[in-house]
């Protein structure tokens, strides 16, 4: 039994474990679209931070621990160096919403290199492999990650006739390489694929000029859409020459979090979402409240708060992030990426989560999701 002055320092210790986190968004310039409907929020990212940190705080509160985020927005054109220099003086943890080539500038800035940053926005395969950083780890899905969920899908419905449009944005190109990919790994691969060129207004064209670009595609199980700006994506559902499903960035969608995801306890953190927030919770929301409540779990298990401790606690096997996705996500020793399930889902429900049923791997069923530590030639984690 502890005595009473053996309480009072445990109390003491304990009320002195304080971690403070930096909130670091990088202002992306949007390329111009066709449809105003679905304007990102203001708050996208940092929402999903915040409702993290209310969980921590909660959580801190009957442990002694206790949880602080300092939050900078960088507009386009001003510099992101200053911004992350000022927030690593005062932390060496980073949240970080950015571009891949913004989040490469700060995790190799002097400053950061004794720091743990998390990208919770950049989906860029090589950000997990060539390109990967020691002080980077990912709490938004690759881009691999997803298109293999979707193949998955795919193999098991037996579509193996698929053609595919791609728009001509950086975020399309690369989705569309990881599509690539995943059809190569899954033994399937594509009969046609065509570049999204046109410029005239879809919202009145659409039911006239979609039939023709798609006429010559012929017959097909499957239309892939890559156009992960949401441009013109939206205007091939239901005008394709042929009645074919419709997936990828529209139509059926692998996404790493969505509002139709009810199981889990996820319908009780949408709720808290939404409450404090006002809207439903995105998918690079839930990447942010990802990278704080893992933070928030790692202090919690190991009542530490310097970087060490915590990062060698959240890269080793020990380490567990309750997600609301039915089973424990961990992460990869091998490049920093979250290992987490993947919905296939459209804007009204769920349809299936990856890995699916049959999907094996030797280690984790969930590293059948993106690159496996074989495909990755991420070196800086070794």
């Amino acid at each position: 039994m502890l005595t009473a002055s053996a309480l009072a320092l445990s109390s003491a210790a304990l009320a002195d474990t304080a971690l403070t986190i930096g909130y670091l968004q990088i202002e992306q310039e949007r390329p111009p679209t066709l449809s105003n409907l679905d304007p990102l929020p203001k708050d996208n990212g940092l929402a999903g931070a915040q409702t993290a940190l209310d969980d921590n705080l909660t959580t801190g509160k009957f442990l002694g621990q206790s949880y602080e985020m300092i939050t900078e927005v960088v507009s386009l054109g001003d510099d992101p160096a200053a911004a992350a220099r000022g927030l690593l003086e005062k932390t060496p943890f980073l949240v970080l919403d950015a571009d891949a080539a913004a989040l490469l500038d700060v995790a190799d800035m002097p400053e950061a290199q004794d720091a743990l940053i998390f990208n919770t926005a950049a989906g860029d395969l090589s950000l997990r492999s060539e390109s990967c950083r020691v002080n980077l780890l990912h709490t938004a899905a690759s881009d691999a990650m997803r298109t293999d969920a979707l193949v998955q899908v795919l193999v098991k419905k037996r579509w193996s006739d698929l053609v595919m449009i791609t728009g001509t944005h950086a975020v399309d190109l690369s989705y569309a390489e990881a599509m690539r990919r995943s059809l190569n790994k899954f033994g399937l691969k594509l009969g046609a694929e065509k570049e999204w060129v046109f410029d005239a207004d879809m919202r009145r064209n659409a039911a006239q000029e979609v039939p023709l670009f798609t006429q010559d595609f012929g017959d097909y199980d499957a239309l892939i859409i890559a156009d992960e700006v949401h441009d013109f994506g939206r205007y091939v559902l239901y005008n394709t020459w042929e009645a074919r499903p419709v997936i990828g960035s529209e139509g059926l969608s692998a996404v790493n979090w969505s509002p139709v995801i009810e199981q889990w306890g996820a319908a009780q953190l949408h709720s808290r979402f939404e409450e404090a927030h006002g809207r439903s919770m995105t998918a690079q929301d839930y990447a942010a409240w990802a990278a704080v409540r893992t933070m928030g779990e790692a202090m919690t298990r190991t009542n530490a708060s310097d970087l060490p401790t915590l990062r060698d606690y959240i890269l080793s096997e020990k380490f567990e992030l309750a997600g609301f996705k039915g089973r424990p996500l961990t992460y990869r020793d091998w490049n920093g990426q979250l290992r987490q399930p993947i919905a296939i889902a459209h804007p009204r429900a769920l349809v299936a989560q990856a890995p699916l049923e049959g999907f094996l791997h030797q280690f984790n069923e969930l590293d059948s999701l993106g690159l496996d530590r074989p495909e990755s030639k991420c070196e800086a984690f070794k």
